[in-house]
């Protein structure tokens, strides 16, 4: 054994057969670490009905990623990329405008060659109270090879230091 290695035992959902990972805590941040950032309803945002289409909260949950992910290293150009696999959105109340919306991604799992996240969004005038909640699944790539790659300890070492618990 290494000090301060963790080794974990996976089921690959693609493959009916354990996979050993492992993990160093320090190199990751925790599941249930967010990332938080803010932006404003643009006029632009509302539909006929009056208020924020359902298409501009992916948006909102796309520019929170993005301005996550363009700190720690997954922006081209790179060497390293993700793709999203997964995107989903619950809508729970209308959101009108004005407004500034508070998007909090918090982590779920880091896999080999992914991450899952939890998304919230509220209003910044009103903490708590949640207006959407989605997911996403990224998976990191090489875009030369067009495959998945893991993540580097680099990458996780980042992240972790951007994501406060």
């Amino acid at each position: 054994m290494v000090p301060g290695v963790t080794l974990y035992w996976l089921l690959n959902p693609h493959k009916d057969a354990e996979i050993m990972q492992i993990i160093t805590p320090t190199a990751q941040p925790p599941a249930g670490s967010v990332y938080r950032c803010a932006m404003k309803v643009r006029w632009g945002d509302l539909d006929a009905l009056n208020h924020v289409n359902n298409t501009v909260y992916f948006r909102f949950f796309e520019e929170a990623r993005v301005q996550l992910f363009e700190q720690v290293w997954l922006i081209r150009p790179s060497t390293s990329v993700s793709v999203l696999a997964h995107a989903s959105c619950d809508f729970l109340k209308q959101l009108l405008y004005p407004a500034t919306v508070v998007i909090t991604q918090e982590l779920v799992r880091i896999g080999r060659s992914s991450i899952e996240m939890n998304t919230l969004l509220e209003r910044e005038d009103e903490p708590g109270v949640l207006y959407a909640k989605g997911r996403y699944v990224l998976v990191g790539m090489n875009p030369a090879t067009g495959k998945s790659e893991p993540w580097t300890e680099q990458q996780l070492a980042c992240l972790a230091e951007l994501m406060a618990t």
